[in-house]
């Protein structure tokens, strides 16, 4: 991950079993999700914390012989920056905040250097908006009851306990769900676990949605300056859409398909204007 702080200051770690100055990051641990692992690799090997800002292009290259994909973003801190009391060890032995324009010297690597030429353009400060369908639910056709009261499956239930660390990695401190049972089930590992208030809005359901309902929760989490997640029905998205302003060159290449149960359209707002897009299923 390429993380700043202000004073277009990056920071770098050194490796010693290459001699090397580059970026922190790390491998997958299983069932882990990416974004999950990068604010995680960050941690481990700065003892920085982190929230994901806008995605990078990937690195590829060949290691062994073998072709290697390595997933970037943009990120920022969250709480102390300080890394003056880091412990050096055998994986990583110096961390350093260091201005930009000595970063692009200091870097071993052309690739990282073009990563961090792609992280200048999207450097200044961001916040997530994640619009998240419910998890996997019981068959609408089977259920006779209160639609409403419909449940996840066991299935939906372990993508909502999956979500955790994936909101958790953009730092999302407001969640706002639409009242039904399946939406508010997918979303209550994240509140139990951070013990952020559960914001329950009639209007996201199926029974109650409207535009102007889904246009003014839209504009209202859209002009907050902390990060959000809107869960909802897939009959209620396109309003969720409508709503945010994209376009339909946007609406035919990012969301070219429909979201899947538990996938998260994560937006990256800056002053109200998104950004940047990217999209991620629970794992």
């Amino acid at each position: 991950m390429v993380v700043f702080r202000p004073g277009r200051q990056v920071l770098l770690v050194h490796r010693p079993k290459y001699d090397d100055w580059s970026f922190p990051k790390g491998k997958l641990e299983p069932g882990e999700h990416r974004t999950a692992a990068a604010v995680r690799e960050v941690a481990e090997e700065t003892g920085v914390h982190v929230r994901l800002g806008p995605p990078l292009p990937d690195q590829g290259y060949l290691v062994g012989g073998r072709p290697k994909v390595v997933h970037y973003w943009a990120g920022r801190v969250v709480g102390d920056d300080d890394v003056s009391c880091y412990r050096p060890n055998d994986e990583i032995d110096g961390v350093r905040w260091v201005h930009v324009d000595e970063a692009a010297r200091e870097l071993s690597y052309p690739h990282d250097r073009e990563t961090l030429t792609a992280a200048l353009a999207v450097r200044r400060k961001t916040r997530a908006l994640v619009v998240l369908r419910h998890g996997e639910a019981r068959s609408r056709s089977r259920w006779t009851a209160d639609d409403r009261l419909r449940p996840l499956l066991k299935a939906g239930t372990l993508q909502a306990e999956r979500l955790v660390p994936l909101l958790a990695a953009y730092d999302v401190s407001h969640v706002v769900s639409s009242p039904s049972t399946r939406c508010v089930q997918t979303v209550e590992p994240y509140v139990a676990t951070t013990g952020f208030d559960l914001d329950l809005r009639r209007r996201l359901s199926e029974e109650d949605a409207s535009a102007t309902g889904v246009e003014r929760i839209v504009a209202e989490l859209l002009a907050e300056e902390r990060g959000a997640v809107l869960c909802s029905h897939r009959p209620v998205l396109p309003l969720v859409y409508d709503a945010l302003g994209l376009s339909a060159r946007q609406r035919s290449t990012t969301l070219a398909e429909p979201l899947a149960p538990a996938e998260a359209l994560v937006l990256h707002v800056r002053k109200g204007r998104i950004v940047a897009f990217e999209r991620h299923r629970a794992r």
